[in-house]
């Protein structure tokens, strides 16, 4: 149970999904199997900063890569990291793309606005390593920081984002607990909440969510769509963790979408 004068509930996930307790070793075993068979073309703990989790794992194609696609893990922004999430580079790096994979800084030890400045530095490096199109997803907090890519403040070397299932209004998750280790305000909210900000000219954005996502997470991601005026997919049969699984096969609406066209 969660406290009634919270929105604590709104902003659970596993709870509301059949054997969400099995997700999380099955995505680690998955992502250390795809490691081990990348050998060589597996990149990793590149450093993009100082920072302790200041790096990013690399995955290349067996031919030079067509572009980036830059993946930035959930968590709310207080737990997760990039080994976990391995294998969702599988669709970009049999399309022929690079697949960047960066950890950040989580709360308490740093506040979003530092988590965004963190990814901006990271994707700018990733682009430095392979030439072409840079694309940037993300899954939950992580498609909030994909998102802000996309903003007007942007790295400049994206040319689209496809936030998965993304916080794009922070203002809620101040009634939340885990607002005691993220530390948000409402002038924090109102800079950080893609919700708030205008997309970057030129950059093309397109919102994927599960249609059997938690109310909330609907909400947020058909919000983003109608305030940067761009299409958003609720894909059918999919809740909060395996919606990303599309980024495992190439052939994927979600892989087209990230990919397509470009």
């Amino acid at each position: 149970m969660f406290p009634a004068d919270t929105l604590d509930d709104d902003y659970a996930n596993g709870a509301y999904i059949k054997g969400g307790e099995t997700y999380l070793a099955r995505w680690q075993a998955q992502a250390a199997a795809f490691r081990a068979a990348m050998g060589d073309r597996a990149r990793l703990c590149l450093p993009y900063g100082a920072g302790p989790r200041q790096a990013l794992d690399l995955f290349l194609p067996e031919a030079a890569p067509r572009g980036l696609l830059v993946f930035v893990h959930g968590g709310y922004w207080i737990e997760g990291h990039r080994d976990l999430w391995s294998h969702l580079a599988a669709g970009a790096t049999a399309r022929g793309w690079a697949c960047a994979m960066p950890s950040y800084t989580l709360a308490p030890d740093a506040r979003i606005t530092a988590m965004v400045a963190e990814i901006a530095a990271a994707v700018a490096h990733a682009a430095s390593l392979v030439a072409g199109h840079v694309v940037v997803t993300g899954h939950s907090a992580g498609g909030h920081l994909a998102a802000r890519m996309g903003c007007a403040d942007g790295p400049a070397q994206v040319a689209r984002v496809v936030p998965i299932a993304p916080l794009a209004e922070l203002a809620p998750l101040m009634q939340t607990s885990m607002n005691a280790e993220l530390r948000l305000d409402p002038a924090e909210c109102a800079a950080q909440s893609p919700a708030r900000l205008k997309p970057r000219a030129g950059v093309q954005a397109h919102i994927w969510v599960g249609a059997q996502e938690r109310p909330a997470f609907l909400w947020q991601a058909r919000l983003l769509s109608e305030r940067w005026n761009c299409p958003w997919t609720p894909e059918a049969g999919r809740h909060h963790f395996d919606i990303i699984d599309g980024l495992t096969d190439p052939l994927s609406p979600l892989m087209e979408t990230c990919l397509g066209g470009l």
